[in-house]
């Protein structure tokens, strides 16, 4: 057990980000000069951070994996973005959006955090507006909204169903701006494999340049991790297929405290699956559960029949059954265990019994088909292209698949991690969504960080960096680091093995997903450990990786990040395994109320569990920072 100095400002709530502001210390433009800032990641988070701080006037190196920055995994985000602007005057506020992020997250977030992200999401959406993000908007012409799961107001802003993509090109825009002025330096197709620590700080990075194979040194003041989720650890999973652990991990294992792996939301709207050779699944945005309603028929024997022949008197519309306060629009952990549940009961739709329906019927006939094409034409064409159906005539076919991750690296109110220098922003870190992610919060959290958060807080830990000469990337430390990956890759390279690298991660995911997954309980999580652990020691026997390490090879990418998958994946299981509660995403089967929803125990587990690194094959450390609720009360979350 450790203490932790989550560095909260004292004061009042809705006062103490007004006050640090007020109270930082702050660079001169001159001295900012002389600072560097290297930036893993260019999605939302990290492109946002890197054109804020290069336009503050700081030298910056970013770096990511893909061809371009525009292929950063935050394209995906449909559905839209949240802000408590108000602008429906149904009750919103800083407050209620706060509130309804901690409750959403079934209290297992920080509240200073979550409060932050309240208060700067309205200026999110001036910013993208002034960049020229399409917005949606009425008849007036003024900014529209739409609701999401688990909230009573309309706050989303959107842009049809690509709001991510078009949030994205604003932020890159503004990057594109700075790498022309010369403050922004971009490595595309460079993959980070290690931290560089000297003097316990982070100060450089190792990577390897995936079109030639160069293992390159990167040196800096600071180093910030903008690179996503780990839900890929799952195999088939709605992130983009290059989506991985690696910076975390490798961050994970130089010091950086990993919090909360096991609290992995599962989105009820994805396409379901539909056969063993899949290497992804399609997310369909929650936006959709706006006007669709979601049902399975009432009787086991009509579950083959078309949706057409079955009765409105003999369909279920369980989510309205169960909640009626909100429907349809229950936050996504709930929606999804609802549908497992009635699939369970062999009430599944679908040729795999694996599927609910999202039924639109209603609303066309209610709204008009041109209002709903308005709405989400793209999202219907992207389906019936995937499906050969036409949702305007047939119900959509849905099911819950593993999406995003709240857990990360534990991140302070600075957002550093324990490895002073080192900070993590947007889905790389745990902060702000506790135990269950609402919808829409995911851009908003990603920007927040890179345009309005990191720029102060960064700015604190260089203003103590301005006599600091320039990284030295000879020293030892780069020498002991570079080493180290390389030895990493020659002994993948080497292995020579008999199977494929797919063929461990899709194992790794069917352990993954079948025991923690959406329901869990303590005798799966344990075999699950003791299974990962067989199936790393098979890996790194028999796993064959052709190629060499000195060109382009991207089974070698793989390789590595499933490498790092196997040693993730039971640390979720461990983690899974040590919580003994039911919050959020996190569902264990012996924690349930009589009805069947998840039992907290806030006696013993309102708090943060952060995993420290103790060595290879040595079981980690469970670091404790209990979480004080001063201003919302913890009450069993409940949306009927």
């Amino acid at each position: 057990m450790s203490k932790f100095d989550s560095k909260v400002p004292a004061g009042a709530l809705a006062d103490k980000w007004t006050q640090y502001k007020s109270e930082v210390p702050l660079v001169s433009p001159n001295n900012k000069r002389k600072l560097d800032v290297i930036i893993v990641g260019t999605g939302l988070a990290g492109a946002s951070a890197a054109a804020t701080l290069a336009e503050l006037g700081y030298n910056v190196k970013a770096f990511c994996f893909q061809d371009s920055p525009r292929r950063a995994h935050s394209i995906a985000a449909q559905g839209g973005i949240n802000a408590a602007k108000n602008y429906q005057n149904d009750g919103d506020s800083n407050y209620r959006l706060f509130y309804d992020t901690i409750k959403g997250g079934d209290y297992r977030s920080r509240e200073s955090n979550v409060h932050r992200l309240a208060e700067v999401s309205a200026s999110i959406i001036d910013q993208c507006v002034a960049q020229g993000v399409p917005f949606a908007r009425d008849y007036g012409g003024l900014l529209t909204n739409r609701s999401f799961g688990g909230v009573l107001v309309s706050r989303t802003f959107y842009a049809r169903g690509q709001t991510g993509q078009q949030l994205l090109i604003g932020a890159y825009s503004a990057l594109s701006r700075q790498i022309a002025s010369g403050r922004v330096k971009m490595y595309n197709r460079h993959e980070m494999l290690d931290v560089v620590k000297i003097n316990g700080e982070a100060k450089g990075i190792i990577t390897r340049n995936l079109i030639n194979g160069k293992i390159e040194r990167h040196g800096g003041h600071a180093v910030l991790l903008c690179t996503g989720g780990y839900g890929n650890v799952f195999f088939l999973s709605t992130n983009a297929m290059g989506s991985n652990v690696t910076a975390a991990w490798k961050a994970y294992k130089k010091g950086a405290y990993f919090a909360n792996p096991c609290f992995t939301q599962i989105h009820p709207t994805c396409i379901p699956v539909s056969g063993h050779n899949q290497s992804k699944l399609t997310l369909m945005s929650e936006s959709l559960r706006n006007d669709g309603r979601v049902w399975v028929p009432k009787r086991k024997e009509d579950c083959g029949k078309h949706p057409s022949e079955i009765a409105e008197e003999d369909r279920d519309y369980y989510l309205e059954r169960i909640y009626p306060s909100f429907g349809n629009l229950v936050p996504r952990d709930v929606a999804s265990r609802a549908a497992l549940y009635v699939t369970n009961e062999g009430r599944g739709v679908g040729k795999t019994g694996v599927a609910v329906y999202l039924d639109f019927s209603r609303a066309i006939k209610e709204q008009g088909k041109n209002r709903i094409e308005e709405k989400y034409g793209n999202l219907f064409e992207m389906y019936q292209r995937i499906t050969d159906e036409n949702p305007y005539e047939v119900p959509m076919r849905i099911f819950p698949a593993v999406h995003y991750t709240m857990g990360g690296l534990w991140v302070d109110y600075e957002l550093s991690t324990s490895v002073p220098g080192l900070y993590a922003l947007g889905e790389a870190n745990f902060s702000d969504h506790g135990a269950n992610r609402l919808g829409a919060s995911a851009l908003m959290q990603g920007l927040a960080d890179g345009y309005f958060v990191i720029p102060y807080t960064v700015g604190n830990y260089l203003s103590k960096k301005i006599s600091d000469p320039k990284v030295d990337i000879n020293h030892a430390a780069f020498d002991e680091a570079e080493n180290a990956v390389r030895a990493s890759l020659d002994k993948l390279i080497n292995i020579n093995g008999s199977r494929t690298v797919d063929d461990f991660h899709k194992k790794l995911g069917k352990i993954m997903w079948e025991k923690v997954g959406m329901s869990r309980n303590g005798e799966g999580l344990r075999w699950a450990i003791s299974e990962i652990q067989k199936l790393r020691k098979e890996f790194w026997e028999d796993v064959r990786v052709p190629g060499t390490k000195d060109s382009k090879n991207q089974e070698l990418e793989k390789a590595g990040r499933v490498a790092d998958f196997l040693e993730l994946g039971e640390l979720m299981a461990r983690d899974a395994l040590a919580r003994e509660e039911s919050a959020g995403g996190h569902f264990r089967e012996e924690y349930r109320t009589e009805e069947g929803e998840a039992k907290r125990n806030d006696e013993d587990f309102t708090h943060v569990a952060a995993w420290e690194y103790t060595g290879d094959n040595q079981e980690p450390i469970r670091n404790v920072e209990e979480l004080v609720f001063e201003n919302v009360e913890l009450k069993t979350r409940s949306y009927k």
